[in-house]
């Protein structure tokens, strides 16, 4: 069966990744702080905030006091959260118990802004210099159709206009998991790249996220220096210009990179050129949960497997193509139906059952969106036997091991193989057992001590 891609969930995921010294350096900044305070569970919050001014460390022991019992449990992710992030650091005293201290730098950071107030990362620039900027429906707009470009150009360039061609940085994040390409061949998608046009564009833009600050240092970009310009980004005002004269190098690129997701606009007047931070870009600090998508559905499927979707989008026509039949399309309207072949086409490309059910729970037209339930259950049903249908036989390679000299013996190799995660099959009868077959020379060596 194919492998489900895995998304952080958040930048905090990602932060929480780096080497402990350039964390630290991370902290330098004030708004990453503020960042990082803010993601925290509302548990950790509190004890963030209770530790802001203790210098002394804290035992373990007397934190855990903090909570009733019942609570201990979140307690220990709150405390966990807070380590992962290195906003509290583990002291040990001599007799090797465990405290608890606030990273220098966060808590620094953290008692300004509370003394001083929060302030933005850079000024807007004010309308005598801009004119008048776009509306926040121009902004969404534009945001939307940049998107979709993207994942237009992702299933098939063709399809895309010249003019539109994206950076060599952001093709680089596509060759990490999405397309692979041989030498003379155009690039197609891997299972990767189909599973990622069925995800919500919050989870979309995750991924791409952290795929684009992975390969930064292929580059010759600083992960952490774009982690921050991307975490002070989304606390610019939404619809507010700034100059890019006050932008590094290494930010104008990536400006650049991202004005062609839409996560901004770039505008240029006549002495200055400034970008402009769309709702996708304000809510980069946020976590996939709280900065789900509201955008209104369109798709209806029956009970006959008709498929019915009020859309005027070539994207979403592309998508339905990659699990159903589509038979005709009218100007706002596209009619399909999902059939045995379209969804072990689906298959076929690594796209899972749950996966295209979901695709249709999430994009379910306002009209049977409240309805439970929204894809009728004879549908959802079929396609998870289609899945099983397929998958009824794995493929595993493996080794037989046989001909053994005793029952101890045999019993012994189980009970290890067993223990260890290796076992498949077992026959006590004939003493006989079989293993996966990246864990032979495991086995070997393990028969080879016995001897």
């Amino acid at each position: 069966m194919p492998q489900v891609m895995v998304v952080a969930r958040n930048f905090m995921d990602m932060v929480a990744a780096l080497p402990a010294g350039k964390l630290d350096m991370l902290y330098d900044s004030a708004f990453i702080c503020e960042a990082v305070l803010r993601s925290l569970p509302p548990l950790a919050k509190k004890y963030a905030l209770q530790m802001l001014y203790v210098l002394a460390p804290v035992t373990a022991a007397a934190m855990e006091e903090w909570v009733l019992n019942e609570y201990a449990a979140k307690h220990k992710v709150a405390i966990d959260k807070l380590l992962q992030l290195r906003v509290f650091v583990e002291v040990r005293d001599r007799r090797r118990d465990v405290s608890y201290k606030m990273n220098q730098k966060f808590q620094g950071n953290m008692q300004k802004y509370l003394v001083d107030g929060g302030s933005l990362p850079r000024e807007p620039l004010p309308l005598s210099v801009t004119g008048r900027l776009p509306t926040p429906a121009d902004l969404e707009a534009y945001a939307l159709d940049q998107w979709e470009c993207f994942l237009l150009q992702l299933i098939n360039s063709s399809q895309v206009e010249k003019g539109t061609s994206f950076s060599s940085s952001m093709m680089k994040t596509f060759q990490r998991g999405l397309l692979s390409s041989r030498d003379g061949e155009a690039s197609k998608l891997t299972e990767n790249g189909f599973q990622f046009l069925l995800m919500e564009t919050n989870a979309q833009l995750w991924y791409i996220m952290r795929e684009y600050i992975s390969s930064a240092e292929e580059r010759g970009v600083d992960p952490t220096e774009l982690i921050s310009f991307l975490l002070e980004l989304s606390f610019h005002k939404l619809g507010a210009a700034y100059s890019l004269n006050t932008l590094t190098d290494v930010q104008r690129i990536a400006i650049r990179d991202l004005a062609e997701l839409g996560l901004v606009k770039q505008q240029q007047g006549r002495t200055d050129r400034w970008f402009i931070p769309t709702q996708l870009a304000t809510n980069l600090s946020a976590s996939l949960s709280d900065s789900s998508s509201n955008k209104e559905g369109f798709v209806v499927v029956e009970t006959n497997f008709r498929m019915y979707a009020y859309s005027t989008s070539k994207l979403h026509c592309e998508i339905l193509r990659l699990f159903s039949r589509v038979e005709y399309q009218l100007p706002n309207l596209i009619v399909g139906a999902v059939t045995k072949e379209s969804i072990y086409g689906a298959f076929e490309n690594g796209i899972t059952a749950e996966q295209i059910i979901s695709f249709l729970r999430q994009n379910a037209h306002p009209r049977v969106a409240d309805k439970i339930p929204t894809v009728p259950e004879n549908v959802t049903d079929q396609i998870r036997l289609w899945e099983t249908d397929r998958n009824r036989v794995e493929m595993i390679p493996s080794h037989l091991y046989e001909d053994f000299p005793s029952k101890e013996w045999f019993e012994q190799c189980c009970d290890y193989a067993r223990d260890n995660g290796y076992l498949l099959w077992e026959d006590s009868k004939r003493m006989r057992l079989i293993v996966r077959g990246e864990f032979h020379p495991e086995m070997r060596e393990f028969l080879r001590r016995q001897r």
